[in-house]
């Protein structure tokens, strides 16, 4: 290691960053470990990103994306002020964190979630309770009544893919009537109820969503939080303390117009969840266990063979999927849900290494 650690500041020592999922270039491979949406986005957002590319790229873009925020707000029945709009989800939670959870008592968040939410405590400074998930990988509300500074939670859960009724989620914000409860709809879209119908009754809830993957903009890096007008007023104080530009022209009318077309949208989130479903029954077939799921994803397990194994297996037959090294979770693997072909590449994969 070089000298340059000797000039940064002391908050780093320690910081263990996220490691996002591997994005190799392997000709051929079967990419099935990122939670990508295997299809491309509306023809309507390649034709509004080509518009806008023609021109005003030279000027700064809307600083505060009204178009965008406008798109989505309509689409959730909510008014633009109660939609804040930043570069990707993670950047939202980052606001969020800053914004909210510095508080004199820890956080409560799943000891197995999104792992993005331990780095943004270690970031900040915040103190966190990680609250197990029962012996089913459920999150139980009724674990999360004690006094703490806020309460963070996936839903559906990330790597499980098990997904929260709304009344449950009621029941989390009545319990921390007095905090924020931050709720991450990463993955609704794909079975899960969101939360956003309970922002007008309910002062305390901030949902947290993305268009990387139901609306297949992984690469335009675009999310949003709904909320309460005092809440969306507290993350735009951050936002506009860091980075008044966080989205630019191109992601902006992009993102406005994958709200423009419902069809697209309906039509490739139900094509995933077919697949899911197939796939979910096909690897049963095979002797794996899977867990229900509402996400683009499920996360498995063979009794029979190591996860890790099993995955450098899978990678040799050029088969990505992901594989977590972390307490009771590493004998399983989360596979990502492709094509039709990808998906049918995976089970011939698979096939090949438990029958053998």
């Amino acid at each position: 290691m070089s000298d340059a650690p000797s000039f940064w500041s002391p908050a780093l020592k320690g910081l263990v960053p996220y490691t996002p999922g591997e994005q190799p270039a392997i000709e051929g491979l079967v990419k099935l470990n990122t939670n990508e949406n295997p299809y491309p986005p509306s023809p309507r957002v390649v034709a509004a990103i080509t518009a806008a590319a023609q021109d005003g790229l030279q000027l700064y873009p809307d600083p505060q994306a009204v178009v965008f925020r406008q798109a989505v707000a309509s689409w959730h029945g909510l008014d633009a002020g109660q939609v804040f709009a930043g570069n990707g989800s993670d950047e939202v939670l980052a606001y969020a964190f800053f914004a909210f959870f510095r508080q004199d008592r820890p956080i409560l968040m799943p000891d197995i979630s999104y792992s993005f939410y331990k780095v943004y405590c270690a970031l900040y400074g915040i103190a966190a309770e990680l609250v197990p998930l029962d012996a089913e990988m459920r999150i139980d509300v009724a674990q999360y009544e004690a006094p703490c500074g806020g309460v963070v939670i996936a839903n559906p859960n990330a790597p499980t893919g098990t997904g929260l009724p709304l009344a449950d989620i009621e029941k989390l914000l009545q319990q921390q009537s007095r905090r924020v409860v931050l709720v991450d709809e990463a993955y609704v879209d794909f079975g899960g109820e969101s939360a956003i119908g309970l922002i007008q009754r309910y002062p305390n809830l901030l949902v947290v969503q993305t268009l990387s993957k139901s609306r297949s903009l992984a690469g335009l890096r675009v999310g949003f939080a709904a909320g309460q007008r005092h809440l969306i007023e507290a993350l735009e104080l951050v936002k506009d303390s860091f980075n008044s530009y966080p989205l630019d022209r191109l992601a902006m009318a992009g993102a406005a117009a994958a709200y423009g077309d419902k069809a697209y949208f309906e039509a490739t989130c139900a094509a995933v969840i077919a697949s899911r479903e197939l796939l979910a029954s096909q690897l049963q077939d095979l002797g794996f266990e899977v867990f229900p799921s509402q996400a683009n994803f499920l996360m498995v397990r063979h009794p029979g063979h190591d996860a890790a194994t099993l995955a450098a297996a899978l990678r040799e037959k050029r088969v990505l999927v992901r594989h977590f090294s972390l307490p009771r979770i590493e004998q399983h693997l989360r596979i990502s849900i492709g094509t039709p072909e990808q998906c049918a590449a995976l089970v011939a994969a698979c096939h090949a290494l438990v029958r053998r």
